[in-house]
């Protein structure tokens, strides 16, 4: 679970460290405090969309800090594994930086990772419901996509599914591309009959052109090697003595008066050998200048054939190797366009042979998707009844379209009635902005209740209900919080008094600056708050009583659920 967050230069907060308990933690306050700015830095530092307009101004970046207890995750645990990123304990830190350039950090357990770790992480981590997630129902491929991730067996369903989609796309591709053939079957032809027959005739060989560039680059500086050999060649032998000469002198004159010295003797050896070995350099270099030939007709070959050689790469891929490749494969399409008709039959019953498995895929998956449809249906329309909707009805709709699509052969639309009597309808047609909430708390319960992560935060998801509605709304979200940790952002003190932790958020001017501060409430905190959202400014016995009855309220239904 989330046990606190730490924000700094972001937005309206300057420095700020909240601390969250398990279960269900609330935060209220005037609209424009700064409620909903806390969930926007959690969604950053758990990987999402970060933007420097948040930076507060003079500041040079903003950083967020999410630290979570793990004892209770071990999805994450074996995550942190796998990533080499697990700690000592069960403890994990979550870091983002984001810079005033527009360049972000992002830190786990103090070591820097790309961006997409910390929302690999954060999936695993964190669910956050917010008011755009209602309009997400109403999208049409809202219905197949909660199938789809609620019944398990439909993800290896998928899987097959889009494994056969793609090979019937890729038959499906060549097919059409030999029925085009048919028009242009002669050009074709013609065209590769004459790069088979250019490639054939250079006979090109893997890492040919590179063996020709070195000879043409010691071929092209032969004058320059002669020279230096010449040169080499007189001073070891030149006319007027040169290094052979010295080095008999010098043994002569050792040889002198070695009879008075006999470790002279070794020199003279030594001279011997230094000798022999100018020597034999100098016979190496008579042979080459007297076998030299300036053979400039190998030149102008080599690189005659350099440049035939580029050309094929210019013309059929960047290396020999791909014009090798490309020869391969134009002579197979040739073969296979001097029998075009063949061709096409055998992938036209390739297509239809690879379009019947997509189709039993398809099947396959229909029939799953309805099957979890009813199961769906059966465990959401409790979870409606609770919410104030009693005569609640909910079914899933199919229509099968007229061809397998990407994700399938099937559309889904959520049908929906709140009332008795009337007849269910689209869920964008007929739902209430209270009821479109209401049934997105419903959809998300039975969501968790298959899966789930261990926090969930609600950012306003109650817009549009109040009342009863507003209490059984809250009551559910309880529930929710018996079995996960949940962050809630609420104007509704009919929610806001069934939190086990309430934190006020409020504004302030502090340096010549707006800042957030956020403010954990004690008992008479609540009340005080909760009065606030049930009366605004007025500050009655009443109005107080009826705080206190709303936290009563809450609280007994907390003890009946503990006593089962």
């Amino acid at each position: 679970m989330l046990t606190s967050l730490e924000i700094h230069h972001f937005a309206l907060i300057d420095r700020l460290r909240v601390e969250f308990s398990d279960g269900f933690n609330v935060f209220t306050g005037e609209t424009g405090a700064g409620k909903s700015i806390l969930i926007d830095s959690l969604g950053i530092v758990l990987g999402g969309r970060a933007s420097v307009l948040y930076l507060r101004d003079g500041a040079e970046a903003y950083d967020i800090q999410a630290v979570f207890d793990l004892a209770d995750a071990p999805a994450v645990t074996d995550a942190l594994r796998e990533l080499a990123l697990d700690g000592e304990d069960d403890t994990l830190f979550l870091r983002r930086r984001v810079l005033a350039s527009g360049k972000s950090q992002a830190f786990v357990n103090d070591r820097q990772v790309p961006v997409r770790v910390l929302s690999r992480l954060g999936s695993l981590l964190v669910d956050i419901h917010g008011q755009h997630e209602n309009q997400f129902l109403l999208r049409p491929d809202a219905a197949l996509s909660i199938l789809d991730h609620y019944q398990a067996e439909l993800g290896p369903a998928r899987a097959a599914y889009a494994g056969a989609y793609e090979a019937y796309q890729a038959t499906a591709r060549e097919l059409a591309y030999w029925q085009g053939k048919h028009l242009h079957q002669g050009d074709d032809l013609a065209r590769l009959a004459a790069d088979i027959k250019e490639i054939r005739e250079a006979r090109p060989k893997p890492g040919e052109d590179s063996e020709l560039r070195e000879r043409v680059r010691l071929l092209a500086s032969h004058d320059k090697i002669m020279q230096a050999l010449a040169a080499a060649h007189n001073l070891l032998e030149g006319e007027e003595g040169g290094v052979l000469d010295g080095l008999t002198e010098a043994r002569k004159a050792i040889d002198q008066v070695s009879s008075y010295d006999a470790s002279l003797e070794t020199l003279s050896g030594s001279l011997d050998s230094a000798w022999q070995t100018v020597e034999d350099v100098r016979q190496n270099l008579a042979d080459r200048l007297s076998s030299d030939e300036n053979d400039q007709q190998a030149l102008d070959e080599a690189q005659t054939r350099l440049d035939l050689l580029y050309h094929l790469k210019q013309k059929y891929g960047g290396s020999l190797e791909a014009v090798l490749a490309y020869a391969a494969k134009a002579e197979e399409e040739y073969h296979a366009l001097e029998k075009l008709s063949d061709t096409i039959e055998k992938w036209a019953k390739k297509a239809e042979k690879d379009r019947a498995a997509l189709q039993e895929r398809a099947d396959v998956l229909t029939a799953l998707r309805k099957n979890a449809a009813d199961r769906f249906c059966a465990a959401i329309l409790p979870h409606i009844h609770d919410l104030a909707m009693p005569e609640g009805k909910v079914e899933i709709a199919f229509r099968r379209l007229p061809q397998c699509g990407r994700s399938g052969q099937d559309e889904a639309v959520f049908l929906f009635s709140a009332n008795l009597g009337m007849k269910p309808q689209p869920l964008g047609k007929i739902a209430s902005g209270g009821e479109l909430s209401r049934f997105a708390l419903a959809v998300k319960t039975v969501l968790l209740e298959k899966f789930g992560v261990p926090t969930m935060i609600f950012d306003e998801i109650d817009t549009g209900v109040g009342g009863v509605t507003a209490q059984k709304m809250a009551e559910k979200i309880a529930l929710i919080a018996e079995k996960r940790q949940v962050l809630c952002v609420t104007h509704l003190p009919q929610i806001a008094c069934f939190a086990d932790r309430h934190l006020y958020i409020s504004k302030a001017v502090e340096g010549g600056s707006t800042v957030s501060r956020v403010t954990p409430l004690d008992k008479e905190g609540q009340v005080d708050e909760l009065m606030r959202m049930m009366s605004g400014t007025q500050r009655s016995e009443s109005a107080r009583s009826s705080a206190r009855e709303m936290l009563e309220m809450a609280a007994r239904f907390k003890a009946r659920r503990a006593r089962g």
